[in-house]
Formats: structure tokens, C-alpha cells, sequence
């Protein structure tokens, strides 16, 4: 009986982690959608985790923005990067997404 209630306090406390990696894993796998289609960010800047090869905006790979920077540049534009979150041309969802991949990716 000992053992059948470390075993369930065990799959209790492991639950909130396997749901935040899918969670995680299914936020990479619309942040590299968005990368490569829907925003062709890779038309512009290197990322090798998401094979582009652009040659006009920074190379991620060596910048290694933060989340947060992503998210900003991403929502707001830089240059001639156009504001992907003023246009409405992404959802937030969208942004949070390739912000969470490239925050990720990059360096990798």
C-alpha cells in the first residue's frame, strides 16, 4: 500500500511537467511555423535551427535575443523590419510563438 501512494504522489508532482513541455513543444512547433511561413522571418536573418539563411536583418544565431526582445522587435519593427502586431499581420499568439522559438533557437 506504501508503495501504490509514493507512486501516485510521484505521477501527481511529474503531471504540471510532461504538460508543460507538450505545452512547450507545441509553442515551438507554431513559433518555427511562423518563422518559416506565415512571417518568412528566415527571408531576412539566419536562424540554423530553422535552416534560413537571409541576409539582410541580424543573424539570430550570433544576436541571441531574449523572448522579450523577440517579442518587442517582432510587435513594434525595427528599421526595415515591418511591425508584425501594429499591421495585425500576426496574432498575439502568433508573436508569443515565434518569439518563444527564436528565444529558443537561436545559438543552437
Amino acid at each position: 500500500m506504501r508503495i501504490f501512494k509514493i507512486f501516485i504522489v510521484i505521477l501527481l508532482f511529474s503531471f504540471p511537467l510532461t504538460t508543460n513541455l507538450q505545452a512547450d513543444s507545441e509553442k515551438m512547433a507554431l513559433g518555427l511555423d511562423v518563422y518559416n511561413n506565415k512571417a518568412a522571418c528566415g527571408a531576412c536573418h539566419i536562424l540554423k535551427a530553422a535552416a534560413s539563411e537571409g541576409n539582410i536583418g541580424p543573424n539570430l544565431d550570433i544576436l541571441k535575443p531574449t523572448e522579450e526582445q523577440v517579442k518587442l522587435i517582432v510587435t513594434e519593427g525595427l528599421g526595415v523590419m515591418p511591425a508584425f502586431g501594429e499591421e495585425g499581420l500576426l496574432t498575439s499568439e502568433e508573436i508569443d510563438a515565434v518569439s518563444f522559438y527564436v528565444a529558443n533557437s537561436s545559438g543552437k
